[in-house]
């Protein structure tokens, strides 16, 4: 497929993103009203199938196959959730959309809802993200008053509104089930899937659309443009762009929309603008810290959803973070580690138990007190509690570890070998710490 010459969903505005006139000039809303005057519920589904688009939250499932199982679930009461309860490290990108597109957001939602026959629709919006829902608010208020949603939206006798809802303070809650907990005022712990699907058992127990930022703004414009124009770019199987969150060792950390199946060296390197000060790239994690990393030797590799997969990692919500030869792996390691053990909410014993102790025995080793048998218990933790939890957190924790042992042994031993950590400058025979 060619590289794109137009982007695939963040467009450029001429006025401040929550202005709805900005937005309108450049052809806000019309998908929105195409969708009420001129499509079914089936017409736009099929568009979404015939795109390939795929889910941008971290699944890669295909978006149209979603929307279409709620829409025809057996059971008539549906729901619409926008998730934008980003926490996963090295990831911002929704936070950038709402930012930037806010208005392209709401458009996108109003399709999702008005497709499925959504009872109520909500945005969930992350608590830390003050400005941004700030401002989301003030579009909504925009749309409304121009009579894109609300009573009556459009003239068309359609009733259709949207909701936002502040989000929980954790990395948990941005997982889809927990998030459904907390908006139903209980704790942020995930529900074990199967069987309780958000599309068979979501937001009060009914079938629930949930998407989040990034896909959601990939709609308006497929309905406007078509199917064909957005598998102009990307690949066969994984179409259109990403917006791909760069962070880490890279001179332009950032927000960049790219075709599907750019490589890990051009992102790095036309992007991010290379490693400061001349370093060497040591590993890059993909997909964030939850996926395996790979080496410099591996820069090649294609940033999408089936290609990464097959290198046995993954690309997720595309949080790539650049390491360089600087850094110390078990350091790094550890820091990842800690995060969660902090976030586990405690729900499943073998991720509550398991995170403090793969943090712990990090920690030992770091701090130059681990043994030898500490690098087994290591590996033998990793398998214990991998695919144990009702969501992915103690298997990323566990495939963090498992990854930096297998590329990074040596410096997991050598902190062994020298009852400290390499990294660290020694001063009078002291470390530094």
């Amino acid at each position: 497929m060619t590289t794109a010459t137009d982007p695939r969903v963040l467009q450029t505005l001429d006025g401040d993103p929550w202005d709805i006139d900005a937005y309108l000039k450049i052809g806000g809303y019309e998908a929105w009203k195409k969708c009420v005057k001129e499509l079914s519920a089936t017409d736009i589904v099929n568009e979404l199938k015939k795109a390939g688009l795929r889910g941008r939250g971290g699944a890669g499932f295909p978006t149209g196959i979603k929307w279409e199982k709620v829409l025809n679930h057996r059971v008539k009461e549906h729901y619409f959730v926008c998730n934008a309860g980003e926490h996963e490290p090295g990831t911002f990108k929704d936070r950038h959309l709402l930012k930037l597109a806010p208005h392209q957001l709401i458009e996108g939602c109003l399709i999702g809802a008005y497709t499925v026959h959504a009872k109520a629709a909500f945005i969930y919006v992350n608590h830390e993200y003050h400005e941004e829902r700030e401002n989301l608010k003030k579009a909504l208020a925009q749309a409304k008053e121009r009579g894109f949603l609300g009573k009556n939206a459009m003239g068309s006798g359609l009733d259709i509104d949207l909701q936002v809802f502040e989000g929980h303070g954790s990395y948990v809650a941005g997982e889809e089930t927990a998030m459904l907990e907390s908006m139903q005022g209980r704790p942020a712990m995930p529900r074990q899937k199967p069987p309780f699907y958000p599309t068979d058992f979501g937001l009060y127990g009914k079938p629930t659309l949930v998407n989040n930022v990034e896909t959601l703004c990939n709609i308006p414009r497929i309905i406007q443009k078509g199917a064909a124009w957005f598998m102009q770019v990307g690949t066969e199987k994984c179409p259109g762009t990403m917006m791909f969150s760069l962070s880490g060792a890279v001179n332009r950390p950032g927000v960049y929309e790219r075709p599907m199946g750019i490589t890990i060296r051009e992102l790095i390197e036309t992007c991010g603008g290379g490693v400061p000060g001349g370093r060497k790239i040591k590993a890059v994690f993909p997909g964030g810290p939850a996926f395996s990393m790979v080496t410099a030797d591996q820069l090649d590799l294609t940033m999408d959803f089936d290609s990464l997969k097959k290198a046995g990692t993954g690309l997720g919500s595309a949080g790539m973070i650049v390491v360089d030869d600087a850094t110390c792996m078990v350091a790094k390691t550890l820091h990842f580690s800690n995060f969660f053990k902090g976030e586990s909410c405690g729900q499943c014993p073998p991720c509550r138990m398991g995170t403090i102790n793969l943090a712990a025995l990090m920690t030992k080793i770091e701090q130059g007190e681990g043994t030898q048998k500490d690098l087994d218990s290591l590996l033998q933790l990793c398998g214990f509690v991998k695919g144990t939890g009702y969501c992915t957190l103690v298997t990323g924790a566990a495939v963090l570890v498992q990854s930096s042992m297998k590329l990074f042994r040596h410096e997991f031993e050598e902190h062994i070998r020298l009852q400290r950590c390499p990294y660290q400058p020694v001063v009078a025979g002291v470390t530094a710490h």
